[in-house]
């Protein structure tokens, strides 16, 4: 049987995968970094030859965007060495590879769509680091490999910022929201549905970039708005600029995606987003 390893098992995304792994006929070894530290190139060889691996989702990512401005190092080693050590070894070995990127490989300065082919222009830390992740497997001409790149990702497992809202408007009547920051938020079930849809079906001489994110354009405004309805809290969201809530990384403030390549050549039918939430807050209870 086809053998999938899913890095990052304990993350968002990586445990959607494994709550949907039982639909599809794949043996799946899911692995977090107290089973395999993808950052020790050796380990991470000796891993796929001894589990004769087929295919990796590589879920594992440096996310805490804030951190990683005072911290390139970490960011650094997690988001680009450990993939190219990934992608160095699927090559030698034959091992197909989806690897999940970032919308904050953009400059967040377009007034339309990024498409796959958009020039990538990041303004911190963490989308540096992951765009040269993008570029190791690149470089590399990985064939039977994808980058799928993904923009404001939420689930039921985690941290993020749906469970954030949920108790921000349990607890308080008031908040405050940016709200010029633009993009379009990700139910991680959804992206992890569409990986193990397409894993069968990739075949390429190199490595094709698509984007994934659920359908439609909010704010993290907007966003918030919707968590408070849906989730049937009163709390007052009041709109603000990001001037009024610096961070140490800068934020795209437009970072919408295209996602017609994925949907054209897999046949992808991706939920607005506001349908995806409502099915994640079900989750949630």
């Amino acid at each position: 049987m086809h053998k999938v390893l899913v890095t990052g098992a304990n993350g968002q995304l990586g445990s959607e995968i494994r709550y949907l792994s039982p639909n599809f006929s794949f043996e799946f070894i899911f692995s977090d970094v107290e089973d395999l530290d993808i950052t020790e190139k050796e380990k991470v060889h000796k891993f796929l030859v001894d589990n004769r691996i087929n295919s990796i989702v590589n879920c594992a990512a440096y996310t805490a965007v804030d951190r990683a401005e005072a911290d390139f190092d970490t960011a650094d080693k997690v988001n680009h060495l450990a993939v190219k050590y990934l992608a160095e070894s699927a090559k030698e070995l034959n091992i197909k590879l989806v690897h999940v990127s970032t919308d904050y490989v953009f400059n967040g300065e377009a007034f339309q769509p990024y498409i796959e082919d958009s020039r990538c222009d990041p303004r911190n830390v963490y989308g540096i680091s992951k765009r040269s992740a993008e570029e190791a497997i690149l470089f590399l001409k990985l064939p039977n490999s994808v980058i799928i790149r993904t923009s404001w990702v939420y689930s039921s497992f985690g941290n993020n910022f749906v469970k954030t809202m949920r108790r921000l408007g349990s607890e308080k009547s008031e908040i405050s929201v940016i709200a010029d920051q633009i993009g379009s938020p990700t139910y991680a079930r959804d992206l992890a549905s569409c990986i193990l849809e397409i894993l069968p079906k990739i075949s390429s001489e190199g490595t094709e970039i698509y984007h994934f994110s659920n359908e439609g354009v909010s704010s993290w405004y907007d966003f918030s708005i919707a968590i408070m309805e849906l989730s049937g809290y009163s709390c007052l969201v009041n709109p603000i600029p990001s001037s009024q809530y610096p961070t140490p990384a800068k934020r795209p403030f437009y970072s919408v995606m295209d996602k017609s390549k994925i949907k054209r050549e897999f046949g992808i039918k991706i939920p607005y987003w506001r349908e995806s939430l409502l099915e994640c807050l079900k989750v949630l209870g």
